[in-house]
């Protein structure tokens, strides 16, 4: 009985933990509610870009969840103007290093990326966590693309029912090259939005 007293209560603190550390380092303002995707906007610390937040409940559960995000080549099924993307170096079935590059419309260069990708899943199956940052010196810049200095990605995916899951995604970027923040903060909403609509539909052919 102690025993899974204890297991539910170090359960309860990381999701605290994880919360208290979210709401910390952000001043969260809801920037669009549609579709059962609700994201937010807030100024970062030491940048002029804008972080995201969603918060949504998709169809599935964890083992299609990261069957998805595991799936490098296919991120431009879902993912918002991803042009292409592979993996570099798979360390184990839950770690790995990928590329991808954004398409940009003209005059703009597109976006590369080089990102570290470790999924931490709950051993009680409670949550599933993915920390994606970027590794911008891992492989050699290409021409005719800028590549992205600084980006951070956190998932944290809870059980919603039996048959869909609840994701909170956290993402600050720097974007690279000479876009100036103010017009890349107009659109910042609109890339997540998208993604996560087509992400639904992904899982649900799962």
């Amino acid at each position: 009985m102690n025993r899974y007293f204890t297991i539910a209560r170090l359960g309860s603190l990381t999701l605290l933990t994880f919360t208290l550390t979210a709401t910390a380092q952000y001043n969260w303002k809801l920037s669009r509610d549609k579709d059962s995707i609700i994201v937010y906007e807030s100024a970062t610390r030491n940048s002029d870009f804008k972080s995201i937040k969603v918060e949504c409940t998709l169809q599935g559960d964890y083992d299609k969840f990261i069957a998805v995000m595991n799936d490098v080549p296919r991120y431009k099924e879902w993912v918002y103007h991803t042009k292409n993307s592979h993996v570099i170096k798979r360390i184990s079935p839950v770690e790995f290093y990928y590329y991808t590059e954004t398409s940009l419309p003209w005059p703009l260069s597109n976006r590369d990326a080089v990102f570290h990708s470790k999924t931490d899943r709950d051993s009680a199956d409670r949550y599933l966590n993915i920390k994606t940052v970027t590794e911008p010196f891992l492989v050699t810049e290409k021409s005719g693309k800028v590549r992205v200095p600084y980006s951070f990605i956190n998932w944290y995916v809870t059980r919603a029912s039996a048959k869909t899951i609840h994701v909170t995604y956290i993402l600050e970027i720097n974007p690279g090259g000479s876009l100036p923040a103010w017009l890349v903060n107009m659109f910042a909403d609109r890339g997540p939005y998208e993604s996560f609509k087509r992400l639904g539909e992904v899982l649900k052919k799962k």
